[in-house]
């Protein structure tokens, strides 16, 4: 090889995106068939998923129809029985799996995204810029996020999209926060330090060479804060905050607690939705303490995947 060839060769500084993105696949597809934490908890969430989205093929009765069959307990007409009037629990259990899932991940998703915004940038600007959005931070953590969340749902008109962005602008922080850490300590990595000297942008350099080394981290606080989100849903929406016409499992709990299910001893009602809610959340946190099996080798109990050991060493 001459001399002007070896010269005119770029050294390659890190590894194309596109193969990057698809190594991480195949290394969450290895994690997930490996560890059994995150693939029973994958499992328990997909589950629903699936039943969110297929709710409307099987079930075609308005889940709020009213009728004379009330407080009826469990039987072959009605699997879980009825409320105080009459609507089918079975019905709007299933039909109430969608709003709660979809507007429970919705949220998650913007939760994740804003705390990767304000963290990442923060980390990596540093200065003034850092100091502001660290005060901004700071000012969120020390709020009580779920009664911060009560008094500003309070103001304003009650409803699944309300709750969402009440939720979204309180529950931020602590993620933020975590990335905001990992990306001080990554921002003088020689791989960004190369980067850097090519001359790609500061936006590049943040969200295509930090965001995908620090992705085991976005995992686990989306997954945790997806958790969190659905049940202070529920919780909002219990205390008469969400729209009580909509049917999801937190009006579900609203309407029985209105007609003293409990004290009635109709307890079909509302065990369902506290089963769902409780098996969910199992799911979510089986996923996370996977991740966290994966990304600290001090919490694995299991063998570690043979494509995460390659990964490491290639890294």
């Amino acid at each position: 090889m001459s001399r002007s060839s070896s010269i005119s060769m770029p050294l390659p500084l890190s590894r194309p995106v596109h193969i990057r993105l698809l190594g991480g696949l195949s290394t969450v597809w290895k994690a997930l068939t490996a560890n059994r934490k995150v693939a029973v908890g994958s499992g328990i969430v997909a589950f629903f998923i699936l039943v969110a989205i297929f709710a409307s093929v099987f079930i075609h009765q308005d889940p709020n129809l009213l009728s004379a069959n009330a407080n009826q307990s469990p039987s072959a007409a009605h699997w879980l029985g009825t409320t105080a009037t009459g609507q089918d629990v079975f019905n709007q259990l299933v039909l109430g799996t969608r709003s709660s899932i979809f507007w429970g991940f919705i949220t998650g998703i913007g939760v994740t995204i804003l705390s990767i915004v304000v963290g990442l940038i923060g980390g990596y600007m540093g200065g003034l810029i850092d100091e502001v959005l660290s005060l901004v931070t700071n000012v969120f953590l020390v709020l009580p996020a779920l009664p911060l969340a009560i008094v500003l749902a309070s103001y304003f008109p009650r409803g699944a999209q309300t709750i969402s962005l009440v939720i979204v602008v309180t529950s931020w922080s602590w993620g933020a926060r975590v990335l905001r850490a990992q990306t001080l300590s990554m921002r003088s990595r020689e791989f960004v330090t190369a980067a850097s000297a090519c001359g790609e942008s500061i936006w590049r350099i943040i969200f295509w060479e930090i965001l995908p080394n620090e992705i085991s981290i976005v995992a686990a606080n989306f997954v945790s804060t997806t958790l969190y989100v659905i049940l202070a849903e529920v919780s909002l929406e219990f205390l008469g905050l969400g729209d009580a016409n909509a049917v999801s499992w937190g009006t579900m709990f609203y309407w029985a607690q209105k007609a003293d299910a409990l004290l009635l001893g109709l307890w079909w009602w509302f065990i369902p939705p506290g089963l769902c809610i409780a098996v969910l959340g199992a799911g979510l946190a089986l996923i996370n303490f996977g991740i966290d099996e994966i990304a600290n080798p001090r919490l694995r109990t299991e063998p570690v995947p043979k494509a995460l050991k390659n990964k490491k060493v290639v890294a």
